[in-house]
């Protein structure tokens, strides 16, 4: 097989490659000067409002190893506006393609590692799905090889700079404005997340144990689909939108979600330059293959800051966020104008939450066009190092789901502390020759 290093090799020989693309060179809105783009995979996620249809950069391309999917991906395209575009043969045929200067990373998460790397060394920016990465290792290696690059990275999640926060009902701004501003008190904060904060876990992802075998469709590349996970005999259920049920391709509803729900909350806890210390494991034993449910993961940070993640909903009466000081921070009520804050006498009118919102600073700007990113090589909102952290908060949790028991983790080293076994699923292997590709 045509590996993407030989591809690579020839293109750079040709001198096909360039970091800067030709657009911050001359500014210029005319189609010849827009940056490109193009798309890896066309599930059902390539079709959203971030990639197919977004229009502040010109799409030329797509692959997947589905041909029905190419082909549909083609129409699509046209009926879009962006006319008739390539289909490459595979995504290392696209990353090839000088013509491209941002990679849609549009795939189940066991290759947003691998391709967020390749696609960096291949002198692209990137622009990938979350969850950022299945595990600790290959989010390290992503933050490196992006780093060392100077690839602009967008993790395609925004809570943390726009829209309401899901089901708390209001922006994360003022939430983080409370936190930044020692209203919380000096001591740790206790955070609890589920259901009765206002998020789901979406446990209805599980895979199929001892699903028989099926025929590969005709025109679909099976042995591409899996890629760097562990080769298993084809069945609709592992290729289709369920992939998420299977710990080879994702982690269930912590793989759905929790990157849309812990990266903003990252964010407003002033987190986004370490991670927990350790992690604490409570739910039923996970089957090797196929993901279950979780009771309760609790994530502990060196100051003594605890993030609760509520899988049995038995802490729905919490708070979101209950500080040293005994201050308590409520989702939006219904009808409500914003948060709501309780102290030990009781909720604050709705007016004095909102005069102190007023009164305090708020968080510094954010750069939140990725678009501008690409122009002017300005680190986007989201990118490798903080979506990395936030990933980071989950992977923990995976692991120790998949243990079936906590461990200890060090931020610095971003390895556990003397736990071989826990490790082992922060730092998994690749299959060939996907693993040399990501680590070269």
């Amino acid at each position: 097989m045509l590996t993407r290093r030989d591809m690579l090799k020839t293109a750079a020989g040709a001198g096909l490659f360039t970091i800067v693309p030709g657009c911050v060179v001359n500014s210029a809105t005319a189609p010849s000067n827009q940056l490109t783009r193009a798309l890896i995979g066309f599930g059902c996620i390539a079709h959203s409002a971030n990639h197919l249809p977004f229009k502040g950069s010109r799409l030329i391309g797509l692959c997947d190893p589905y041909e029905a999917r190419v082909q549909h991906g083609l129409d699509c395209a046209a009926k879009s506006g962006w006319g008739k575009i390539k289909a490459y043969k595979n995504f290392m045929e696209l990353l090839a393609d000088k013509d491209v200067d941002i990679v849609h990373i549009c795939t189940p998460p066991h290759w947003h590692g691998c391709m967020s790397v390749m696609a960096a060394n291949a002198g692209k920016d990137i622009w990938c799905e979350k969850p950022m990465t299945r595990t600790v290792g290959e989010g390290k290696r992503v933050m490196e090889v992006v780093k060392a690059k100077k690839r602009m990275f967008r993790l395609n999640t925004w809570f943390r700079f726009q829209g309401n926060f899901y089901g708390f009902g209001t922006t994360v701004e003022p939430i983080r404005q409370i936190v930044e501003n020692g209203l919380l008190g000096k001591g740790p904060i206790k955070c609890t997340f589920g259901a009765g904060q206002g998020f789901s876990w979406k446990f209805g992802w599980s895979g199929r144990v001892n699903a028989k075998p099926q025929p590969i469709p005709k025109g679909f590349d099976w042995d591409m689909w899996l890629g760097p996970a562990p080769w298993k005999p084809y069945t609709d259920h592992r290729a289709g939108t369920s992939f998420r049920g299977y710990w080879d391709y994702d982690s269930g509803g912590l793989g759905d979600m929790a990157q849309h729900y812990l990266d903003p909350l990252q964010y407003l806890l002033c987190k986004d330059e370490t991670s927990p210390v350790k992690v604490a494991y409570k739910g039923p034993r996970q089957h090797p293959e196929a993901v279950g449910r979780f009771d309760r993961l609790t994530l502990t940070y060196a100051d003594g800051m605890t993030v609760d993640l509520d899988g049995d909903e038995t802490l729905k009466e919490e708070p979101l966020l209950r500080g040293a000081n005994g201050l308590c921070v409520y989702k939006k009520a219904p009808g409500g104008k914003t948060l709501r804050i309780k102290d030990a006498n009781g909720f604050w009118s709705e007016e004095k939450v909102l005069k102190t919102l007023a009164e305090l600073p708020k968080p510094a700007p954010q750069q939140t066009d990725f678009i501008d990113s690409c122009k002017n090589r300005k680190t986007f909102a989201l990118n490798e190092s903080n979506g990395f952290r936030s990933c980071t908060m989950f992977n923990l949790g995976i692991a120790a789901e998949r243990l079936g028991r906590g461990f200890n983790f060090d931020p610095d080293t971003l390895h556990a502390v003397n736990d071989p076994a826990a490790d082992r699923f922060l730092y998994q292997s690749m299959r060939g020759p996907w693993k040399k590709e990501m680590w070269g």
